[in-house]
């Protein structure tokens, strides 16, 4: 039986999460039979059996970690006690995983690194650097040593999670890209980002505290002339390899 990838989506809304999934889709050139969809704010995570699928691939989120549980909705606390009980299956297995932006936050606070505001980077283009280990990881190998990604957020890890690997670095965030064992992955950027997709969603969440709302317009031309296929090719690499 051929398996899936399940796409778990934490955007509420439609514009962002259409776009999130087109673009996974794209980039990671997978066909429509070899996806199966899940959105957190419609379902949650309680009946995932992992032997259904290839792997799990995590988009990102309005949402931050870091915000005061009190402060947190409804839609948040389900997504993160969701992955909670995920990550233990995840991580047990050694379970294919890519967690992008969110879902490397995700990660990073189960397996017990600090997730604050502290390397914070503003929506757009930045050049993140591989590691010694990453120049040999299978995601990675024969990429520049420095390339650019297109990212946008208000928290990430403040140090490399425990018993990870810290495969690419930046200058403004440590810790850009992670693996833990063999097959579970992270990346601190969007990995099925283009500048089409950052449009929309610098038009959708121009009200998230990402940047002043009246910087929208000069955000969508400073990322317009963007290039990425490096980050790209780490999403269709990831595909490559568990493609079942």
């Amino acid at each position: 039986m051929t398996k899936s990838f399940l796409i778990i989506q934490l955007r509420p809304e439609d514009a962002t999460a259409d776009n999130e999934f087109a673009a996974i889709k794209f980039y990671g050139k997978l066909q429509d039979e070899e996806v199966e969809r899940l959105r957190m704010e419609q379902s949650d995570l309680q009946n995932i059996k992992l032997d259904h699928y290839s792997a799990i691939i995590v988009g990102g989120s309005p949402f931050d970690v870091s915000t005061p549980q009190g402060k947190k909705s409804p839609v948040q606390l389900n997504i993160e006690t969701g992955f909670q009980h995920l990550f233990d299956d995840i991580v047990d297995q050694d379970f294919p995983f890519l967690g992008c932006c969110s879902g490397n936050g995700l990660l990073g606070n189960y397996l017990g690194t600090s997730i604050s505001g502290k390397y914070a980077e503003p929506v757009g283009g930045a050049t993140i650097q591989l590691t010694a280990q990453g120049r040999s990881d299978p995601l990675l190998k024969g990429l520049a040593d420095s390339f650019r990604v297109l990212l946008g957020h208000k928290e990430a890890c403040d140090f490399t999670p425990p018993g990870a690997v810290l495969l690419a670095t930046g200058d403004a965030c440590p810790v850009q890209m992670f693996k833990l064992k063999n097959n579970i992955y992270a990346t601190q950027f969007h990995p099925e980002a283009d500048a089409a997709g950052f449009r929309v969603r610098i038009n959708v969440y121009r009200d998230h505290g990402y940047f002043p709302a009246s910087s929208a317009k000069k955000l969508i031309s400073s990322i317009e002339n963007e290039e990425t296929p490096e980050a790209q090719l780490i999403l269709k690499r990831f595909v490559d390899r568990y493609r079942s």
